[in-house]
């Protein structure tokens, strides 16, 4: 049976919110087994906010968690690379409202994970494992969840644009597929879209140092880091928002330009709805499951 994982000490990274502009000291912490993952507010004397659904306060831009009026914005990032890297119990340390940024995907915290390093610990993992589809649409946007033996993800994306267009990606799940094929995909936007969202207090903290930035017709910073480096983020961002139901999955999910507001419409609804899930051990140590080949279908 597969254990449980804490990282072994605390390491910490420091940098700047991506909507609000200020800096953040952050630091992953040693936490007992069956704690889960719940961020501290060091700063607030450390108010804790857990990593649920319960929490969850705001999915336009990006997914926000809000208890008895204490905001930490920002998450999915810092979620999916925990859950990528297979943490179950950790206390994550913030001295500000916006977990940082960084370099806009979610390689800095896969290597902060990396080097604190990951020990087992004596209570056994437990997932949730599907056993009843559940699919919700919202106009063109998609999302379902469906009975799977392993984790398995497949994310589409179509944008008008001549650098993206239509992207697919799929992806079984495991440390060293994350960390080779999601975990340094970058978040992206438009030139076109920076002033109406720096009106809405929005992307203050926003460069080309933490984004892939594009014009009309192409990148303005640089070269992609995978040629679909944009579903790719989609995905990673989904995972992250996926960790809100509080253990990892056995399951397939497909997305078709889900989004925050979808991905975890999704959570609530499967949380709410008790006979489409169950408890189940997890028979294999994630480190030790060999990594599926990721595929990704291309149309200009």
């Amino acid at each position: 049976m597969a254990n449980q994982t804490t990282v072994t000490r605390a390491v910490e990274s420091e940098g700047v919110g991506l909507h609000s502009g200020t800096r953040a000291r952050l630091r992953l912490v040693p936490a007992r087994s069956g704690a889960g993952i719940h961020f501290r507010r060091s700063d607030l004397d450390g108010f804790v906010v857990e990593a649920r659904s319960a929490n969850v306060a705001k999915v336009s831009y990006a997914t926000s968690l809000m208890k008895k009026g204490v905001f930490i914005s920002t998450t999915e990032h810092l979620l999916s690379a925990l859950v990528g890297t297979g943490v179950d119990n950790v206390v994550i340390e913030l001295d500000n409202l916006e977990v940082p940024i960084l370099d806009g995907s979610a390689l800095p915290f896969v290597e902060m994970i990396e080097a604190a390093r990951l020990t087992r610990q004596r209570r056994q993992r437990r997932v949730i494992r599907i056993t009843e589809a559940l699919e919700l649409r919202e106009g063109d946007k998609f999302i379902g969840i469906y009975p799977c033996d392993r984790y398995r993800l497949n994310y589409e994306i179509n944008f008008r644009h001549p650098v993206i267009g239509r992207q697919t990606f799929a992806l079984e799940l495991t440390p060293e597929s994350y960390r080779r094929e999601l975990a340094p995909a970058r978040t992206f936007g438009f030139l076109a879209d920076f002033e109406a969202m720096r009106r809405q207090g929005l992307i203050r903290g926003g460069s080309l140092a933490n984004a892939v930035v594009l014009d009309e017709h192409r990148v303005v910073n640089g070269d992609l880091r995978y040629r679909d480096e944009f579903v790719r983020h989609k995905m990673l961002d989904l995972i992250g928002d996926l960790a809100l139901l509080g253990a990892p999955l056995q399951a397939e999910v497909v997305a078709d330009r889900a989004g925050h507001a979808l991905h975890t419409a999704l959570v609530q609804r499967l949380l709410a709805e008790r006979r489409r899930w169950e408890w189940a051990e997890e028979s294999t140590p994630a480190p030790a499951r060999a990594a599926m080949s990721a595929r990704a279908v291309y149309t200009e």
